[in-house]
């Protein structure tokens, strides 16, 4: 029997902490997101393309509030680079 680690809401703002962004400790994914959009609209967060694109790779093990929240928040961002 195969265990896979889940990407959850911690993980998500943990990635987004390592990045950068300032967040609440009791922040939930769609804050996060919404907080990182932000921060990368008036400064620019580097490498924060790169995790959304790795994050949606991944969408299988993406809990779906994390999904949703990259879907609605972040994802447009990186389109809109490319």
């Amino acid at each position: 029997m195969m265990i896979v680690e889940l990407i959850d809401g911690d993980d998500f703002r943990d990635r987004l902490l390592a990045l950068g962004v300032r967040l609440p400790a009791d922040a939930g994914p769609d804050t996060c997101a919404r907080m990182a959009r932000l921060k990368d609209r008036e400064v620019g967060v580097p490498g924060l393309d790169g995790l959304v694109v790795e994050l949606l790779a991944k969408s299988d093990i993406l809990l779906p509030s994390v999904h949703r929240a990259i879907q609605d928040h972040l994802s447009a961002l990186s389109a809109l680079r490319r």
